[in-house]
């Protein structure tokens, strides 16, 4: 069987690629476990999967720089999870002292979770994922829906994708001013899509004095650009806002430069 599997991935057609290793059979009857030699096999495949992206080249550290909208980004994304969930995991021997271990840590998450149960009851959880440059704009100058919502929102950030947490009393009322609050991030997230901008000023070539002048520079464009987010980091400044305004205050950091 592994043979035939090694053949068949093989061909062109198939659009597999060169096979490192087959596992059959497996502990799931019916699957075997195949394994590519090359990362590329798997660049192929998110082009197959979202031809509306554009790629760049795979560098040697495994990553890889994907441009296109957000809705595309995001489906590549859950598209990557599956594939990461379903991979298959090797079963471990364990010692006696890893298995007390285990059962230890076993222990401990069941009487955090028990003494939880009554607090997360309480609570309703909506999770939303958003681009992080959008999620920031939302959270600086938020849609007067969210005015008087009894919610509590946070995220967790990854790159260029934020988590979003929406937390709201576990009761009917509640419950409703959740949903709610997500909608309207979902919906003024699409309209932030179709306005926002975003330019970055580098800093990498600047020494600190020079750095803390730009800083400076864009905090004072601030008053004259209030629609502008900006986001400073160590090797760069970044700018999100109305195409209009964001085009404004870049052309302003070029004339104080």
């Amino acid at each position: 069987m592994a043979d035939i599997l090694t053949i068949h991935f093989q061909r062109s057609r198939n659009r597999g690629g060169d096979v490192r290793h087959v596992t059959f059979p497996t502990p799931c009857p019916g699957v075997a476990y195949v394994t590519f030699e090359e990362p590329q096999d798997l660049v192929e495949e998110m082009k197959k999967q979202s031809p509306a992206l554009s790629f760049g080249p795979l560098q040697r550290d495994g990553q890889i720089a994907v441009r296109g909208s957000f809705p595309e980004l995001r489906v590549l994304r859950e598209f990557l999870l599956l594939k990461a969930k379903s991979l298959p995991e090797e079963p471990k021997r364990e010692g006696k002292s890893h298995q007390r271990g285990r059962r230890k840590l076993q222990e401990l998450r069941g009487a955090a979770e028990t003494r939880n149960s009554a607090r997360d009851a309480q609570r309703e959880k909506h999770v939303l994922v958003l681009d992080t440059d959008i999620y920031l704009y939302m959270m600086c100058f938020p849609p007067r829906e969210f005015q008087g919502n009894d919610v509590v929102i946070s995220g967790v950030t990854d790159g260029g994708i934020t988590t979003v947490c929406i937390e709201s009393a576990g009761s009917k009322a509640g419950a409703l001013q959740g949903l709610r609050a997500k909608k309207t991030m979902e919906n003024y997230s699409v309209e932030l899509q179709e306005v926002l901008r975003k330019e970055r000023i580098c800093l990498k070539e600047h020494g600190r004095a020079e750095k803390q002048r730009y800083k400076q520079l864009c905090k004072r464009l601030k008053a004259q650009y209030p629609k502008v987010l900006i986001v400073p980091c160590d090797a760069h400044i970044d700018l999100v806002g109305p195409s209009a305004d964001v085009f404004g205050f870049t052309e302003e950091v070029k004339r104080h430069s």
